[in-house]
């Protein structure tokens, strides 16, 4: 799987993974599942061809388990929620915390090239279903 990720181009980075889901398909039938569940949201670095620093950083959940971890360090403290808006502003208060301690997007130069691929896949939507 991580060959077929560290792939470029999208499709053959399909090829594989559809070949590593035909392998497993009778073994691991709830594997294969799995993987075809989320199949092309996986795959959307590659259809957009975002590039170099900023690629490896959108295919890396650490940002999401950083903020993770500091939002469960607050919630840690608190022994009773009230209700459900308390948990939720608790929840809140560990995710602004955890912005505090965000450094900058390892590849942030490259987000113009990401904000205009965006425009282009969604003026390509648009224009398939107009037509």
């Amino acid at each position: 799987m991580t060959a077929a990720y560290k792939e470029f181009e999208y499709d053959k980075a399909k090829i594989k993974l559809m070949a590593i889901a035909d392998n497993l398909k009778y073994r691991y039938p709830r594997a294969v599942a799995s993987l075809l569940e989320g199949f092309e949201e996986t795959l959307t670095v590659h259809r957009l061809k975002i590039p170099g620093s900023l690629r490896e950083t959108l295919c890396s959940t650490n940002p999401l388990e950083s903020a993770n971890s500091a939002c469960r360090g607050i919630i840690r403290r608190v022994s009773n929620f009230k209700d459900g808006q308390t948990a939720l502003r608790h929840a809140a208060a560990g995710f602004m915390g955890a912005e505090q301690g965000f450094r900058r997007i390892r590849g942030y130069k490259q987000l113009s090239v990401l904000m205009a691929m965006l425009e282009k896949q969604i003026n390509d939507t648009l224009e398939t279903q107009t037509a």
